[in-house]
């Protein structure tokens, strides 16, 4: 291990639908917007501040095509990354400069067809104790490894 790590985990709502750009051989990438918030009181005025921040985002290829499908502006989504900066040559000769995250993995945490039914969004429910058979009437496993 060289000692360093790049690494991002975000959860958030998407500020606008993903937008695609689709390459000569087949290749695409999507890019959108992720808002994350930070909610504190201030404490000499007593007064419940909110403090957004934007995350620009990128996925690639097949990730890039489902979360176009699939999410759109408003939607929850949690992503891994990692952080990539770079810089390129406005048209007017300046210099610009973004920092990106690069989306290896993700999970949505609402969708379309959640959204297009006007339904709540639930949070999952905990993991159910799975330590049965359920071919075994739910009695408890006998096999024991040890």
């Amino acid at each position: 291990m060289n000692g360093t790590l790049n690494k991002v985990m975000l959860i958030g709502h998407l500020g606008d639908d993903v937008k695609m750009h689709y390459f000569d051989g087949g290749n695409c990438i999507g890019r959108f917007q992720l808002a994350t918030n930070e909610v504190y009181i201030n404490k000499t005025t007593n007064e419940k501040i909110t403090s957004t921040e934007w995350h620009n985002l990128v996925v690639r290829n097949k990730a890039a095509e489902i979360c176009e499908k699939y999410l759109s502006k408003g939607d929850k989504i949690y992503i891994e990354g990692r952080i990539k900066s770079r810089q390129w040559q406005a048209e007017d000769g300046t210099t610009k400069y973004t920092t990106e995250i690069q989306v290896t993995e993700f999970t949505f945490l609402t969708t379309k067809k959640e959204t297009g039914n006007h339904k709540p969004h639930q949070e999952p429910e905990p993991a159910k104790n799975t330590n049965f058979d359920a071919t075994n009437e739910g009695l408890p496993i006998n096999d024991l490894p040890f």
